[in-house]
């Protein structure tokens, strides 16, 4: 012990490390261990300068060990160690009461300040939060999800390139100062990949063609749930990526912005048996994993572990760390990756009614909080518009992207699935409670094509991946236009934009909410990879001189956004007669009113959407012919008006009120103005 430091019992509650008044209460939870220790570190040292020993008689309650210590130095650094004697069954509690464990509450980790260098477990330790942020007015915008359209992007990709121009590339900061960008293209919230605190270099991927180590960019490799990832941040001080973080929020929250968090509850980065251990593993694996009855790992994501999501311990570190992050960062929502995992028991078993969503569904704290699932996992478990939601949680609509895509490239019979997915999934969602805002509509998304690549490319192209092109999905509905990749032909180049231009404008007239994924609106390519999680290059990066080398399509993405957010029809797409809320009235027809052509070889459809004195018309024809569609009657007084015609981006006036020709592959939007 330390001559400097006094030792107390301490408190069970709350877990983690908390100063109360002049001492520091360290509590956490552990109910296989034996033989817990607590080591006070210097900044960046290997070994502490000071240990304790806890007494199970002494220093725990119930399950929770707890100590409480005085005169601590303001920069201190802690971890655990913790063993089971005797341990019979090494390969389910796999306590090494060599290695220290960073603290699963902790809202700083350090060790990760710097992007890229090996992974050390060793060096990754706890600290204490102690920087006060005065938010002034500031909290959750609270933003309605009718009134939405969410923009996904990476926190380090976004502005990481060259070309960005922002005073601290690749940082909270540095997407800061784009939030004009933002918002002039028109989106109310940003939904961002993982930024708590990862390993991104976990992986042993090289560049065949560069011989250069890859790493894992995205950071769906968590190390604790609760601490923003430093690295992201300017300062490498102690606590300096909270400020920082809170200093993001504040901002896009003072332009109208929401922040929405892409978090990863179904694994960690501790991988399978043969995996690095950081905190869960050696703190109670038992508890915080699902396995077999060989003590094996289930690996229902693919990154082969999976967290016991519905153990009553694991489900309130959950809710806690999401509480906190609403609570004290001030975030509006969360994406949940692989979400279908937190709702599989002890088993591995899909669950009927999992404690852990239903909880979040109706916790106080997060009422008005965005819920978004990513309604599958790894394991082939599919639960896009049955997944458990208590008329609460959202989902990103799978199906919405597929059935969209393979209209636009002209397969054959999905024009009935157009409808379906043009007027908010009721097939999917009206039979869960749900409403057509609960289905999160995306043509991209992070995994996958970019807009651009999906009009470039038939087939992925992932080979700098290292892993032999095996990666990333095989059936991603996409079609080049005629030929594999960039191009010379002006004409496959003017299909492929066309093309973009009917993908997006479809996304924006379709009942539910929009996302879009960072750089599609500029029409940025990955070179065809659709896996660039280890991309952390040019492939992965944002060029942001494409907003000027493609100005036509951001300023139509623009139009398209604040369009949309004009249109009470578009937002209030909706089912009845069940719901209570007042909905636009829909109508379908072909090329002749009142007559749509559900028929396998069909490949159009026109929809008619009716909100009080708002009138739209739109007009789908994924045909390779040109195809003459009849228009309603408006009588005296308003007139069709072009608000968007992908064939021709500069016609504002109709032609005819009788009659409209859609050119091949195009998609129109007619508006009656008076």
């Amino acid at each position: 012990m330390g001559q400097y430091l006094c030792l107390d019992r301490g408190h069970a509650a709350p877990l983690g490390a908390t100063q109360v008044r002049d001492h520091v209460n360290f509590a956490i939870f552990s109910q296989h261990a034996t033989d817990v220790w607590l080591g006070i570190f210097e900044p960046g040292a290997l070994e502490p300068y000071s240990e304790f020993k806890l007494n199970p008689e002494w220093n725990r309650t119930g399950n929770i060990w707890h100590v409480a210590l005085a005169g601590l130095p303001v920069d201190f650094e802690y971890a655990y160690r913790m063993d089971r004697r005797p341990n019979s069954e090494p390969h389910i509690h796999r306590y090494d009461p060599a290695r220290w464990l960073v603290d699963p509450y902790a809202p700083v980790l350090t060790g990760g300040e710097f992007w890229g260098p090996k992974p050390d477990s060793l060096h990754r330790r706890s600290a204490l939060l102690r920087a006060e942020y005065d938010w002034g007015n500031d909290r959750p915008l609270n933003l309605p999800l009718r009134e939405s359209v969410i923009y996904e992007l990476h926190v380090r990709s976004f502005t990481r390139h060259p070309s960005s121009g922002v005073s601290a590339p690749g940082t909270y900061l540095g997407l800061t100062e784009k939030i004009p960008y933002l918002k002039q293209l028109g989106v109310t919230a940003v939904e961002l990949l993982p930024v708590y605190e990862f390993e991104e270099a976990n992986t042993d991927r090289f560049n065949p063609a560069l011989g250069v180590t890859l790493l894992n960019l995205w950071g769906y490799q968590p190390i604790g749930f609760f601490a923003p990832n430093a690295s992201y941040a300017t300062d490498k001080h102690h606590g300096a990526a909270v400020t920082e973080f809170r200093e993001m929020v504040r901002r896009f929250h003072d332009a109208g912005i929401e922040v929405i968090l892409d978090v990863v509850f179904n694994h960690t980065a501790e991988g399978d048996e043969r995996g690095p251990t950081y905190s869960f593993r050696g703190i109670d694996n038992a508890v915080y994993y699902l396995l077999d009855e060989r003590g094996a790992y289930r690996n229902y994501s693919g990154c082969g572990n999976a967290l016991n999501c519905n153990h009553p311990v694991v489900r309130t570190l959950i809710t806690d760390c999401l509480r906190y992050w609403v609570m004290e960062m001030h975030v509006d929502g969360f994406r949940f990756d692989l979400a279908s995992v937190l709702g599989r028991g002890v088993d591995g078993e899909p669950l009927a009614n999992p404690p852990l969503l239903e909880h979040l569904a109706y916790d106080p704290v997060l009422a008005n909080t965005k819920l978004i699932a990513e309604a599958w996992d790894a394991a082939g478990l599919y639960q896009v518009g049955s997944f458990p939601a208590w008329g609460r949680w959202a989902e990103w609509n799978g199906k919405y992207r597929d059935d969209v895509r393979r209209f636009v490239k002209s397969d054959e019979g999905m024009v009935p699935a157009l409808a379906r997915r043009l007027t908010g999934s009721p097939d999917l969602y009206a039979v869960s409670g749900r409403q057509a805002n609960h289905s999160i509509n995306f043509i991209t998304a992070h995994d996958g094509f970019t807009l651009a690549d999906l009009v470039s490319y038939n087939s992925k192209h992932n080979e700098a991946n290292g892993e032999d092109n095996r990666d990333g999905a095989n059936d991603n509905y996409s079609w080049n236009c005629g030929t594999e990749g960039a191009s010379n032909d002006p004409a496959i180049n003017d299909l492929r934009r066309r093309q973009m231009r009917n993908l997006a404008t479809l996304l924006f007239v379709s009942g539910g909410t929009p996302m879009i994924l960072s750089g599609d609106e500029m029409a940025r390519s990955q070179n065809g990879n659709n896996n660039a999680y280890c991309q952390d290059n040019e492939i992965g990066w944002i060029n942001w001189d494409l907003v000027d080398e493609n100005a036509d399509m951001v300023c139509f993405f623009q139009r398209l956004i604040n369009f949309r957010r004009r249109s009470d029809a578009l937002r209030h797409i909706d089912w009845g007669p069940e719901i209570t809320v007042e909905h636009t009235d829909v109508f379908f027809h072909g090329t002749q009113l009142g007559q749509p052509d559900w028929g396998t070889g069909s490949r159009s459809l026109a929809i008619e959407l009716q909100w009080h004195y708002e009138r739209l018309f739109v007009i789908a024809n994924a045909y390779w012919e040109p195809l003459t569609f009849q228009l309603p009657d408006l009588g005296s007084g308003p007139l069709w008006q072009v608000v968007a015609d992908t064939a021709d981006t500069e016609r504002r006036v109709a032609p005819s009120q009788t009659h409209y020709t859609a050119a091949p592959r195009s998609v129109v939007i007619l508006e009656a103005i008076e």
